[in-house]
């Protein structure tokens, strides 16, 4: 089973949204199914075959995820981090303040979904 210290060395080549891709490749290698990552403080919890799951601690200062939901402005900040103009923290920042309280990457479907506090989703896209 994979460890946290290789996801982490996996995630160290990635600097931009344009890196994304390579990292779930990488995943991939390592037998990860998918991951949840809490944008208010950064833990991650990816998940295996057999409920395997490992998870990071808080990676970063609290974010303020707001209650109101703006999915087009969201929107426009993923295209922006997907196109590599944005860093992690910024995009997650920008997460925080359209109302996205978490994602989920599924390898399994390739698909990331985006939910608000209410666990709602608000965008799926695939990868």
């Amino acid at each position: 089973m994979f460890t946290i210290d290789q996801i982490k060395e996996a995630h160290s080549k990635v600097k931009t949204g344009a890196d994304f891709p390579n990292y779930i490749q990488d995943l991939i290698t390592l037998g990860v199914k998918g991951y949840d990552t809490n944008v208010n403080d950064g833990t991650v919890e990816y998940y295996g075959a057999n409920n395997y799951r490992v998870a990071t601690n808080d990676k970063y200062a609290e974010i303020k995820v707001t209650s109101n939901v703006n999915k087009e402005r969201f929107l426009e900040f993923l295209l922006l981090h997907q196109d590599g103009q944005t860093d992690y923290i910024t995009f997650c920042n920008q997460a925080g303040e359209c109302g996205i309280a978490k994602w989920r990457v599924d390898i399994i479907e390739m698909t990331c979904t985006y939910y608000d506090k209410s666990g709602n989703e608000i965008v799926i896209e695939k990868i």
